[in-house]
């Protein structure tokens, strides 16, 4: 078997999916909710047979290449790359993608976007793999989008509700903004080395890859490459976005929020680990990033009421562990903790129901005696400082406040200012130019006799 070809087939099967689902949709077909649980788990069952194939017969890499179009010195490639950095993570997309299309058949039947969220289900798969199997930045961007537009409209799925609207609103916000810096290193990356193909920006197999950028190249790209990264992981700033994302559906927030989505981040970073590793600068700040959302993440994670809620701050410090692992060098442990840490929250999530109940039986049996866990390291605080942490916890560390502030307030004020400027040169008065049949000569004009005030001719 060529493993191009199936490594080409893996990619396109959930496409191609959409694409059906869609045209469906478009077109006004509407198809039984048994035809779409068919196609879907057809769909799964055959990329991880295709998954499986690949990793006995090309286990080490195989790369599809097709240049898309060049621009004088740069060319832009059509590339896939499977290694062992991208096999873990297109295996895990693959089962977990399929696990949630078995769930949602029966927790999504007879639902009113029961059809509209299987249509979304496809195409985040599609990104997903297009993301992890991604052979340069150009293409890897394409899975990226895929995955942010896809985040956006299953958070506000449940659209008789204006709650999951304006959340979606807040995510897409902080996504496009954070995307600027990942649009920015592939600029950086055409400038400084002419590509952004990984095969050409590297040698050697993952990790022991030797980058072709040294310097302050390498650290402009890698602190660029830092800011996406966080802005798709929920990580430093962009850390409060990810409970607002709650507002989805059960399954789209164990798929992406737990498992897929939040680790692209960390699959990028990985990605581009030996040109991270190249800067002290850029390796500090992945680890203090990571440190940073861990300590918030746990602290703010104790004071909600919520279960989605306190698995959504859960994954932001077991992310920020990624984080802080990749930040002092040790790469493989860190693709290992994302590969458990994806499957673990997953099964959290789709269960987190169930639990509730199951801890609500055991509380009435108990008497409402259940202790809390975790008491024992609130002892270890002093009292005041106990109260200003539960505090800055249930203001969720003033994350959306100071994004409000210095980020979104700002932007809007710019653009107001330009809609004001551009209404002021919209409706300033313009002069129309004279037809040419109306133009007297300037021999014939009439002229006024200074002394009589008569016209002459």
């Amino acid at each position: 078997m060529d493993p191009e070809v199936l490594l080409t087939a893996l990619v396109l099967l959930p496409g191609l999916a959409f694409l059906l689902f869609g045209a469906c949709w478009l077109f006004g077909v509407r198809l039984t909710e048994k035809f779409v649980r068919v196609v879907s788990a057809g769909v799964y069952v055959s990329a991880t047979v295709l998954v499986a194939a690949l990793a006995i017969v090309a286990p080490a890499c195989t790369t599809v290449s097709a240049v898309w179009f060049a621009v004088g010195n740069y060319h832009f490639a059509l590339s896939l790359l499977l290694d062992s950095l991208s096999l873990p993570f297109v295996g895990l997309t693959v089962i977990l993608t399929g696990i949630i299309s078995a769930f949602s058949a029966r927790y999504l039947h007879r639902e009113a976007g029961f059809f509209r969220f299987f249509v979304l289900l496809h195409l985040f798969a599609f990104g997903s793999l297009l993301l992890f199997t991604a052979g340069s930045l150009d293409l890897l961007l394409g899975g990226w989008e895929l995955l942010g537009i896809t985040s956006v409209m299953l958070i506000g799925f449940f659209q008789d509700r204006p709650s999951p609207l304006q959340n979606g609103l807040r995510v897409f916000g902080i996504y496009r903004t954070a995307d600027v810096g990942l649009l920015l290193a592939i600029v950086a990356l055409h400038h400084f080395a002419g590509t952004t193909t990984f095969t050409e920006l590297f040698q050697g197999e993952w990790p022991r890859y030797v980058s072709v950028l040294h310097g302050r190249e390498a650290m402009l790209v890698g602190i660029l490459l830092l800011f996406a990264a966080c802005g798709k992981s929920a990580q430093g700033p962009f850390s409060s976005w990810l409970p607002r994302a709650m507002e989805g559906p059960t399954p789209s927030s164990a798929i992406f929020y737990g498992a897929i989505s939040i680790h692209a981040g960390c699959y990028m970073l990985l990605r581009f680990y030996p040109l991270l590793s190249d800067s002290a600068l850029v390796m500090g700040a992945i680890a203090a990033t990571g440190v940073f959302t861990a300590l918030m993440g746990t602290m703010v994670g104790r004071s909600c009421t919520d279960a989605k809620g306190i698995l959504a701050y859960a994954s932001l410090s077991q992310v920020g562990l990624i984080f802080f692992e990749i930040g002092i060098g040790f790469p493989t442990l860190a693709l290992w903790h994302a590969s458990g840490h994806a499957v673990v929250r997953t099964l959290q999530f789709l269960r987190a129901p169930s639990a509730l109940h199951e801890f609500h039986q055991m509380h009435a049996s108990a008497g409402g005696n259940l202790e809390q866990p975790g008491t024992y390291y609130s002892l270890l605080v002093p009292t005041s400082l106990r109260r200003w942490f539960y505090r800055l916890a249930l203001e969720r560390g003033y994350l959306d406040a100071l994004l409000d502030r210095f980020v979104v307030v700002p932007l809007r004020n710019v653009g107001q200012v330009l809609l004001m400027v551009e209404s002021h040169l919209t409706s300033a008065p313009t002069r129309r130019p004279t037809p040419d049949s109306q133009r007297i000569p300037a021999g014939s004009r009439p002229t006024r006799s200074t002394l009589t005030g008569e016209v002459d001719a």
